[in-house]
């Protein structure tokens, strides 16, 4: 196999119908008790309206919407198919997070690891422009890096298998850095797929964004937020530790 022929992002396309085996909604539970508790702690009681920024297959806002109204945009029509059979009361929007703009405002605004898809400063000053221009006076940004320069460990392989009724499914990623000098990592990820008794193996190529902890500081604070620092549970990837909360300032 030639893996510098992997097509990109087919996770976000052909592959999108295996994101709930892959990543199951109850997998971000413990994460996102944190998160629960950053927007609770700010924002107090009460059904708040929140958007979610690359919200992927949905299995992260899952966690949220018993308790706060959601609005979600994604690049993907298919992974928003994976959302929306989760919780039909999220408005849904396909939209590019560093162009987007509602025209409402929310009292948070959150980016789980869609982030990592940002692969300069300047898609960042425009993610975090995008987010800034969201909250009502006060309001939050949340956000996480799946990894930052200080922790990313290059040559790392993950592996897991799940199922559904129609599909097993083994997938291992491979987490490389080719070039030590640029912003950006890859992750080879292979999926052995079998269905109806017969198996095929498929390979996808991510290409992420990897940025020192100031980077992120930095930026925000240029969008126009303050931002506090809290230990956040390791999500899928043990290099997740850290959730940044930003409070959008008066004059911002």
């Amino acid at each position: 196999m030639d893996l510098s022929q992997a097509k990109p992002q087919r996770l976000y396309g052909d592959l999108a119908y295996l994101w709930p085996i892959m990543s199951p909604p109850e997998d971000y539970a413990a994460e996102f008790k944190d998160w629960r508790d950053a927007l609770r702690n700010r924002l107090g009681s009460g059904r708040h309206e929140i958007l979610e920024l690359g919200v992927g297959g949905g299995h992260n806002l899952s966690h949220l919407t018993g308790e706060f109204q959601a609005t979600a945009v994604d690049l993907s029509e298919e992974m928003l198919e994976n959302s929306r059979k989760l919780d039909l009361s999220v408005e849904h929007h396909v939209g590019d997070m560093r162009t987007i703009r509602l025209g409402k405002k929310f009292k948070a605004v959150m980016i789980h690891d869609a982030i990592d898809y940002m692969l300069t400063e300047s898609d960042f000053r425009a993610t975090f422009a995008t987010a800034a221009a969201h909250p009502e006076p006060g309001g939050i940004f949340v956000t996480s890096p799946d990894y930052v320069k200080e922790t990313y460990r290059d040559r790392l392989v993950l592996s897991n298998t799940g199922s559904d009724r129609e599909t097993e499914l083994t997938f291992i990623e491979f987490h490389h850095d080719p070039d030590s000098e640029d912003t950006t990592v890859e992750t080879i990820m292979f999926f052995l797929i079998t269905q109806d008794g017969e198996l095929r193996i498929e390979h996808h190529l991510h290409t992420t964004g990897l940025f020192p902890l100031q980077t992120w500081l930095d930026m925000m604070h240029q969008a126009g937020f303050d931002v506090e620092q809290s230990p956040s549970q390791e999500g899928d990837d043990p290099r997740q530790s850290i959730l940044l909360v930003g409070t959008l300032r008066e004059c911002a």
